[in-house]
């Protein structure tokens, strides 16, 4: 199946520079904002205890918050949690005073004074000491940050340092513009979200070995045609397959994205981000970086 039709040729190259001054807008803009505002860590990378309530009637937070003030639980975030009118929400503990085998009962005990002992359910408790936190945070983002340099490495050697060194900037913008969607959209960082980091590595360097290596096949087949034009050729010769693989995988994206509920959209979220940016890096990012780098060995 071909959505784009044999003989069709889209100038990509010709808007590389414009490409190039968005993306390095939009890569500072967010390195920007990740240095003043700094992402909302969750539980994992945060440290402290998170509990999850779901109520058989409508609750309001005050009413909530008012019960735990009476635990000497320590202070806590309550935020509303799943779809309007679910009745659930997350408690945040920054620090507990209790140990987390008893912290579900004083809250479970605390709560059935107010609102009866079948009045709400407590369905998950997550605690994580702050050392604990550091640490996965730590590991989090050196995984990321090695996974995208082994891919670089594994591109350099399967075709050459220049398609090596494309992959790796063209990595390291998705990784950005997905950080960076995931501020805006206030959404927690947790092990989740490097599972999802890790995917969007994975997934956008597939795509870009394709195109390289349609590059390196269409450079054998015409050696004394200019770079420019095999690249172009290239990019429009795999762009239905780019666009039914990343496409078919969007879908599925946007399932979970809207009925997969509320623990999983942030990993839905992450990967719609990565993988559509991915797309736009394997075109606009990592081709013209061989191109430019072949202009800047003949200058």
């Amino acid at each position: 199946m071909e959505i784009i039709k044999p003989g069709t040729h889209i100038p990509f190259t010709r808007y590389r520079k414009v490409a190039v001054v968005f993306s390095t807008v939009v890569n500072l803009a967010i390195l920007v904002f990740f240095l003043v505002r700094g992402p909302q860590l969750g539980v994992d990378f945060g440290g402290g205890t998170l509990v999850h309530l779901k109520f058989q009637q409508r609750v309001s937070i005050p009413e909530i918050r008012r019960t735990l003030s009476r635990l000497d639980v320590g202070e806590s975030v309550i935020q509303d949690f799943g779809q309007d009118g679910s009745n659930e929400f997350l408690i945040r503990l920054e620090k507990s005073p209790v140990q987390l085998g008893t912290l579900a009962e004083k809250i479970r005990q605390g709560l059935s004074q107010t609102f009866g002992p079948k009045g709400f359910e407590v369905r998950r408790v997550e605690s994580v000491g702050p050392k604990v936190g550091a640490d996965l945070r730590q590991r989090g983002i050196w995984s990321v940050i090695a996974s995208t340099i082994m891919m670089g490495i594994y591109v350099a050697f399967r075709f050459e340092f220049r398609f090596g060194v494309g992959a790796v900037i063209a990595l390291i913008h998705d990784v950005l513009v997905t950080v960076g969607a995931l501020m805006l959209a206030q959404y927690e960082f947790d092990l989740t979200i490097i599972a999802a980091l890790l995917t969007i590595v994975g997934f956008s360097v597939n795509d870009t070995v394709v195109v390289c290596d349609r590059i390196r096949e269409n450079m054998r087949k015409s050696p004394r045609e200019k770079l420019e034009p095999v690249i172009n050729r290239s990019i429009n010769e795999t762009l239905s397959r780019t666009i039914l693989t990343t496409g078919t995988a969007l879908m599925v994206l946007f399932a979970l994205f809207f009925l997969g509920g509320a623990v999983i959209r942030p990993f839905a979220f992450s990967l719609l981000v990565g993988f559509t940016s991915g797309v736009y890096s394997t075109i606009f990012i990592a081709a013209p970086v061989i191109l430019f780098w072949e202009k800047g060995k003949k200058s």
